[in-house]
């Protein structure tokens, strides 16, 4: 009776005991086979930088995407109201109807134009926007964004507020005047009077971009409206237009003044469902307003993010696949190396199924290996990586990333599950497809050339 060979000795799975231990040995280089071992290890070194480096940049860009969406958000509404006109009246009623659409969580009314604002060191072109205290309340972000002064009595206080960044330009502080001139001020028989305005700074924000902080003035509505004329003086209801005699007392109790806005901002509780929220804003206005969405009016910022997404992850995929290559390189000089003892393998009674497997599992062991070393690295390095900026831009002395040039006060990066684990797959379906030829070549390898290698 034949006795089996210890090739047979059955492992877990479809690999035995036997196809374990020879992949093992031929992982662990001896004394002659150094050079085939620094170029696993370099392999190694390939697929570990390649997924860690593709984790920290997705996580980085997602972390761009999500603080850019937030801050943006968090100060404009996911949509607009506005009509073709210049402004418009009854926003009361407005706001009333679209709060009442479900899926609203509020919406703001606000006034909004162009100035010069001067100050004590210079000049610069800036955004004015006119803002009820009570619509202060629900915009968190700029309430809680104040580092000098309070946004307490808003309505009554015949101030302003500006970015941390402007007040530097301008070269004020809390409690200094700046004035605000508009080019389109009061008209007069001699032309366009320009709008004047000086109001001393109450309130200093830091929101953490630099396109917020450096250009938007927020003034009390009342005091916003008026300096952009936007009024309108009506006739009271039932009442007769004044006479060309009637006296100006006569002509003011006859008249009020409808005080207009231009624009509401609704605020939705799911910014990512336009289509759906939109015909039911639409429906609530009957159609008589305007309607636009955050992604049309930043389209082109958005989709050039995402375009910018999708080519870093294909270009960084490339160092998965290049260290894909260096294992086919190194699985080939080692069968290669190898080849008198495949041949004595195949002479004890190893099937080609064997050492296809054999040379299979030496292979992905390197992948693998190198996948998880790169997962972890990865995810270390990205939950980590604004405090790994601060370090290095402090012992270097050096500005890592300006919040100048990326909108943001520090490096943000969020780690998604989703994206890690396709990363995760990608290497591991590389590295197992690189295995495959070596592993192939080495099952064809006849016993009598391998034996005189």
């Amino acid at each position: 009776m034949s006795v089996s060979p210890p090739i047979a000795a059955k492992g877990p799975g479809p690999f035995s005991r036997f196809e374990f231990v020879v992949a093992g040995r031929y992982l662990r280089a001896r004394r002659k086979e150094k050079f085939a071992s620094v170029i696993a290890v370099l392999t190694l070194l390939g697929v570990v930088l390649g997924v860690a480096t593709l984790i920290v940049v997705m996580s980085v860009m997602n972390g761009f995407r999500t603080e850019l969406l937030g801050k943006i958000l968090g100060l404009n509404g996911h949509f607009v109201v506005q009509t073709t006109a210049d402004g418009f009246d009854g926003y009361d009623d407005v706001v009333t109807r679209l709060e009442g659409v479900e899926g609203v969580r509020y919406a703001i009314p606000y006034v909004e134009g162009q100035a010069l604002a001067s100050g004590n060191a210079s000049a610069t072109g800036v955004v004015v926007r006119g803002i009820s205290e009570a619509s202060l309340a629900k915009l968190e972000l700029l309430r809680q964004g104040a580092v000098l002064g309070g946004w307490d009595q808003w309505d009554g206080s015949l101030g302003v507020a500006i970015g941390q960044r402007l007040s530097e330009r301008l070269g004020v502080s809390l409690g200094d005047q700046i004035t605000i001139i508009n080019p389109n001020g009061t008209p007069t028989p001699f032309g366009m009077t320009p709008a004047e305005l000086s109001l001393p700074v109450n309130v200093i924000f830091n929101i953490g971009m630099p396109e917020y902080d450096s250009f938007y003035v927020y003034l009390p509505m009342q005091e916003a409206q008026a300096y952009f004329r936007l009024f309108e003086d009506k006739l009271k209801p039932g009442v007769q237009m004044p006479g060309v005699m009637a006296t100006d007392e006569e002509i003011d109790a006859a008249y009020e003044r409808a005080y207009k806005v231009s624009g509401v901002e609704v605020f939705v509780t799911d910014p990512d469902n336009i289509a759906g929220m939109r015909s039911k804003l639409e429906a609530a206005l009957d159609g008589e307003f305007a309607i636009t969405d955050w992604q049309q009016r930043n389209a082109t910022f958005f989709s050039a993010l995402q375009v910018e997404r999708v080519v870093m992850f294909v270009i960084l995929s490339l160092i998965i696949l290049v260290a894909a290559f260096n294992i086919i390189a190194s699985l080939v000089m080692l069968v290669k190396d190898k080849g008198p003892d495949i041949a004595v393998l195949r002479t004890m009674g190893a099937t080609r199924g064997s050492i296809l497997r054999i040379f299979s599992m030496t292979g992905f062991a390197i992948g693998l290996s190198g996948t998880l070393l790169g997962l972890i690295l990865g995810v270390v390095f990205a939950i980590n990586v604004e405090a790994i900026r601060a370090t290095v831009s402090n012992v270097l002395n050096i500005s890592i990333f300006p919040p100048e040039l990326f909108l943001m006060a520090g490096l943000p990066s969020r780690v998604d599950p989703g994206e890690v684990t396709v990363v995760v797959l990608l290497s591991l379906g590389l590295t197992f497809l690189a295995t495959l030829y070596p592993a192939w070549r080495a099952a064809r390898l006849d016993s009598i050339e391998g034996l005189n290698q």
